[in-house]
């Protein structure tokens, strides 16, 4: 299955400087993000959550011919399904890369739309699960359109999670922002980074700051 760019940036770019133990992927997809932070850290317990069936085979399969496949385990399940079988478990550092779905961009095909409406994440969903499931000192990381950033954020201040470092990143030095790379924690903190990230010069020339952060995770780079 197809790997992204936003999922190579967030799992590059999630600080670990806290030496997380304990790792949640909530909608990992292929396991990527969980596989880069397994290749990073030395947490010992990496769970992941994926609800589509055909990626949840395909994370499995990548988690167990991994080298970290000790520490790695997917579970077939909603976010939901998954806490309510969860007893007073907590974690270090939650990352997800979630899958967004804009109400005001229809397809043109009804059915198509309703799925992807199912599959999505919504903020709020995913910031009240981080309010519960983050231990005292854990972190939130998520890569999610820039537009979003603003609401975003307020969904995080409403569940009293606080931002702890931002990035911004944008395709080239002219582009418009895309994405955006948030941190947030139980902690408000008085002042933190707030810095932007370009990925190309222009065609498949690759800034050094882009270079440096994703060049562990590529054969050639």
């Amino acid at each position: 299955m197809k790997v992204g760019t936003d999922g190579v940036l967030l799992g590059a770019w999630t600080p670990i400087a806290h030496n997380p133990y304990t790792i949640l992927d909530i909608g990992a997809g292929t396991g990527l993000i969980a596989l880069m932070l397994a290749q990073r850290s030395s947490a010992g317990q990496i769970d992941a959550i994926e609800i589509d069936g055909n990626a949840y085979e395909q994370c499995v399969e990548n988690f167990e011919q991994s080298p970290w496949n000790d520490r790695l385990f997917c579970f077939h399940a909603s976010l939901d399904d998954f806490m309510d079988e969860l007893e007073d478990e907590t974690y270090d550092l939650i990352v997800s890369n979630p899958p967004f779905y804009a109400e005001n961009v229809p397809s043109g095909d009804a059915a198509r739309d309703q799925a992807r409406q199912l599959k999505s994440l919504p903020f709020e969903d995913l910031c009240e699960a981080a309010s519960v499931l983050l231990s005292d000192n854990g972190i939130l990381s998520v890569v999610i359109p820039y537009k979003e950033e603003t609401r975003f954020l307020e969904i995080a201040a409403e569940n009293e999670l606080h931002p702890v470092k931002i990035t911004r990143v944008t395709g080239t030095p002219n582009a418009e922002k895309k994405r955006s790379l948030l941190v947030v924690s139980r902690h408000r903190l008085d002042h933190y980074p707030v810095d932007q990230l370009v990925i190309e010069i222009e065609r498949h020339q690759y800034t050094p700051d882009f270079t440096a952060l994703v060049k562990e995770f590529y054969l050639k780079l």
